[in-house]
């Protein structure tokens, strides 16, 4: 049976202790994982979620301490957004007040109350409110009370030059349906997926292409149980609309392939498997640095040249 939904967003952000202190103190996401960007090892890779590390709440960062502002544009992910419990709203509204963090005054979307707001880099982020999300797993940072807790993702909104061919790709490969049109967003949900169901795609016709850079989503990585569904995908990509993806690359926490969407955006296809206590205990998860075993031999370089998280 096929899983359906998020696995994770990866976006690019700027200094790593001002991202780490924004995700895991202001948000009280758990730091699930501190790795490098496997193509640049002097660069961190930085994945946040709830306390398992659970496909659906994994938001990861490469950040790089002078990027540049991105741009928003058409082919890239336009808001991310979390699931929180429906009494909690009144609490984040004032918590973003308190600590000065940007945000819009509440509104509905789809029957949903959502509070948008933006991180220092000025990435598009929400916490959407979802009635009985409170019995969904989240992390305890030791300042956020539990009732309050993020609950993973809720989904992402990609703003496109057009949004048929990517529902189209949606629906036939990763088992997302339309059960909505609103204000020009069409809603494409993953059926009995609790994190990580929601896709709205956003028309954005004369709008200028996306550039990526600080605050930009750098990718979305949807969820294939194994290998085979992962292939069954990869092959349906190719069959049914000629999207070649990339060979397959080992993640150590999960395995990859890539391909751009018929809108422009950087899509993944990312295994459950082995996830993310593969290589360190459950409960002392983002603890310590873990390299892929390429670089472990330079691991005294890569230590003096990443940046200083505390």
């Amino acid at each position: 049976m096929q899983i359906n939904g998020i696995h994770h967003v990866t976006a690019i952000a700027g200094p790593a202790r001002r991202n780490l202190d924004f995700y895991s103190r202001i948000l009280g996401l758990r730091l699930v994982k501190k790795t490098v960007n496997f193509d640049d090892p002097t660069t961190w890779h930085l994945y946040f979620g709830d306390a398992d590390g659970a496909p659906g709440s994994i938001l990861t960062f490469f950040p790089w301490e002078h990027v540049a502002p991105g741009r928003l544009g058409v082919g890239e992910t336009q808001e991310t957004a979390f699931r929180i419990p429906a009494s909690a709203l009144d609490y984040w509204t004032q918590r973003f007040v308190g600590l000065g963090v940007v945000h819009d005054a509440p509104e509905t979307r789809f029957g949903e109350t959502v509070l948008a707001f933006r991180d220092p880099d000025g990435m598009r982020l929400a916490l959407v409110a979802v009635p009985g999300s409170e019995r969904e797993p989240s992390w305890d940072n030791g300042e956020i009370p539990g009732a309050f807790a993020i609950r993973g993702f809720h989904g992402v909104t990609l703003l496109l030059t057009e949004t048929g061919p990517t529902a189209a790709i949606l629906s036939e490969v990763f088992g997302f349906a339309e059960v909505g049109r609103e204000n020009g967003i069409v809603r494409m949900q993953a059926a009995g997926t609790v994190q990580g169901g929601v896709v709205d795609l956003r028309e954005g016709r004369g709008s200028l292409p996306a550039r990526l850079g600080g605050g930009s989503v750098h990718h979305v990585a949807f969820r294939a149980r194994d290998d085979a569904e992962q292939a069954r995908m990869v092959k349906l990509l190719s069959d049914r609309f000629g999207l070649r993806t990339t060979g397959q690359r080992d993640r150590n926490y999960f395995r990859s392939v890539y391909f751009r969407e018929p809108g422009g955006v950087l899509f993944e296809i990312a295994t459950d498997a082995p996830g993310f206590a593969a290589d360190e205990p459950a409960e002392s998860l983002g603890s310590a640095l873990k390299l892929p075993s390429q670089y472990e031999k330079r691991r005294g370089e890569i230590e003096a040249a990443l940046p200083a998280l505390v």
